[in-house]
């Protein structure tokens, strides 16, 4: 059976980031560190083909997988898919805010219960753990035998991080997601495999993902 490798990278740092506020849908852009990042991943992967790039729509993504792309003169496929979770009316708060103002409801995010959906048309994480595993099950399937690199952000990493290994949704995470880290993955006759996490010598900073 085809072996796919996929290296995958979380976006560049932006100032909701800085600030810990969560982002979800939110269209950021990146600040200048997340900018800087970007390059930096870029010259970390020079050595390395890829036969596609994908990338989350959000701009924040875009604008780290573009400058990836840039000198390889290849163009960057968007898919929705691959977007962060929509955290609802959570979106725009920092941690302390949304604990302050939606203690029950913000707890019920913080502690990773399965079936809970912010209100305010957010996403249980059950919903966006389908929708990020099916995406990139689906990449995967599409480039067989090849290596691709997908930009996303800290939530699918998070999701896809536990589809590999086997760890449960609602366990607490135990492993970092900084921003413009390199972690590598590969599908092939015996399921998946991790190859490598965190990859992070071409930057001298990466803020992890703060966990909801």
């Amino acid at each position: 059976m085809p072996i796919t490798r996929i290296c995958l990278v979380r976006h560049g740092e932006t100032a909701w980031n800085a600030e810990t506020r969560l982002q979800g849908h939110e269209d950021i852009a990146l600040n200048a560190r997340g900018r800087e990042q970007a390059r930096a991943a870029a010259e970390a992967l020079k050595a390395h083909a890829f036969s596609a790039i994908y990338s989350s729509d959000l701009i924040r993504a875009r604008e780290t997988a573009e400058a990836i792309a840039h000198d390889r003169g290849q163009s960057v496929q968007l898919d929705a898919g691959l977007r962060e979770r929509h955290f609802g009316m959570f979106q725009g708060l920092t941690r302390e805010e949304a604990d302050q103002l939606h203690p029950g409801e913000y707890a019920r995010l913080r502690t990773r219960e399965p079936e809970a959906t912010p209100p305010g048309g957010g996403e249980s994480l059950l919903a966006f753990a389908a929708r990020v595993s099916t995406t990139i099950r689906q990449i995967a399937e599409r480039h067989a035998d090849s290596q691709i690199l997908v930009v996303c952000h800290g939530g699918c990493l998070d999701v896809i991080y536990r589809m590999v290994t086997g760890k449960l949704m609602n366990e607490p995470r135990d492993f970092p997601l900084g921003n413009a880290t390199l972690n590598w993955i590969e599908s092939g006759k015996d399921g998946w495999k991790l190859l490598a996490w965190d990859e992070r010598a071409h930057l001298t900073r990466s803020q992890d993902e703060i966990a909801v």
